[in-house]
């Protein structure tokens, strides 16, 4: 166990006790984003020489996990937030100074859905558009957002880019999150309506899944920044819905242990709920386990200075999509046996289990086009160049 996770499990209480705050407010406490910031979550990935630790990803996960599992939606705004620091790292060095030169703490939002639009003028581009799901963004100064480079209108081919803009040039939408799930995460819209947007603000994702960006950062020797970009940031979307799954299990278990059905049995002794129990447990730690490994197998392919195979990151992605919805299925069977009194807005399995729900509809968790893929390349075909690996 890492020193960053010893630090999370010192404050699980306070994860947990913040839940119910988090979800009435739509976003995280400032207390809850302070305390983040204190343990040092969102630094974990930034760069040393930028105020960061440039962990282990391993370690960044466990963490996440550890926050996730007391407060689905602290570690989801843990997980994404905390993740864009992976890919800035690998941005403009001027960039980087804007960001993090004055504050080494300063958080960046995203959606990376190519939403925008863009113009060419003189020194840069004109940006605009309106995003959903910018996760943790009232606590965010900067926010990484997805969009197309045009020509007379027209969308490039090869014109998809991230572009990164500070609070001055955004509008954060107020009342755009209304969900039944990770309702603190606060991922609200932004709209950015005719930002200019310099040259080297702009980050082409093609060059983050070869090394490119890795290497003109002067970060190409660093294992970290040549960890794939797909498998990273998907790989925050795993943890932050096995986190969700976790917690409802907790929740479960802390509920049945006391729980008499309406005839007479308790809960804890029926035969039903222990087999639901034993089964739903050992598929959950069999993703935690699978998914913390794939971690370690990146991360060994990367310091080996060679090219990650791409066999090896569609494998990876293959068990990232497979491991939420494992985990997700374990939860929903256990609430299956949870009777109807988990469903009161009072209980926490059913907050949780509607966080896990919520988190198992994003877009990295979609799992038919990565099965596809990994399928394709086990057959010697070349996958869908659209799917993200």
């Amino acid at each position: 166990m890492s020193d960053l996770v010893d630090r999370v499990e010192e404050l699980a209480d306070f994860f947990t006790e913040q839940v119910e705050e988090a979800d009435d407010l739509g976003r995280l406490p400032d207390r809850t984003a302070k305390t983040l910031r204190e343990l040092g979550i969102v630094r974990a990935l930034q760069p040393k020489d930028f105020g960061g630790d440039e962990r282990h990803p391993r370690e960044f996960f466990e963490a996440v996990l550890a926050i996730g599992s007391r407060s689905p939606s602290a570690g989801w705004v843990s997980a994404v937030v905390g993740v864009h620091a992976f890919e800035l790292a690998q941005a403009t060095r001027k960039l980087q100074e804007e960001i993090w030169g004055g504050d080494p703490d300063t958080w960046v939002a995203s959606p990376y859905a190519p939403i925008g639009r863009a113009r060419r003028t003189d020194g840069g581009w004109i940006f605009s558009g309106r995003w959903p799901f910018s996760s943790g963004t009232d606590h965010c100064q900067w926010v990484v957002l997805g969009g197309m480079l045009t020509d007379d209108g027209t969308v490039l081919p090869d014109g998809l880019r991230h572009f990164v803009i500070p609070r001055s040039d955004y509008t954060i939408v107020e009342d755009s999150w209304n969900v039944v799930g990770l309702k603190g995460t606060g991922s609200k819209d932004v709209i950015v309506n005719e930002a200019f947007i310099p040259d080297h603000r702009i980050i082409n994702p093609a060059d983050l899944g070869t090394g490119e960006a890795a290497r003109q950062a002067g970060r190409g020797d660093v294992p970290l920044y040549r960890m794939p970009f797909h498998s990273m940031f998907s790989g925050a979307i795993t943890a932050g819905t096995l986190g969700a799954v976790e917690a409802g299990m907790a929740a479960w278990v802390a509920y049945t242990r006391n729980r008499v059905s309406a005839r007479g049995v308790k809960a804890a002794t029926d035969p039903r709920q222990l087999h639901a129990l034993g089964e739903a447990a050992s598929d959950v730690e069999a993703s935690r386990m699978q998914f913390l490994h794939d971690m370690d197998r990146l991360y060994e392919a990367a310091a080996s200075g060679k090219p990650i195979p791409l066999e090896l990151r569609a494998e990876v992605r293959r068990n990232q999509v497979r491991i939420s919805h494992r985990a997700g299925a374990a939860l929903d069977r256990l609430v299956a046996h949870a009777g109807g009194n988990s469903m009161r807005v009072d209980n926490p399995i059913q907050r949780f289990w509607l966080d896990a729900h919520v988190a198992l509809g994003h877009g990295a968790n979609v799992a038919e086009p990565i099965y596809e893929a990994y399928g394709t390349l086990t057959f010697g075909g070349k996958p869908d160049p659209k799917v993200r690996m």
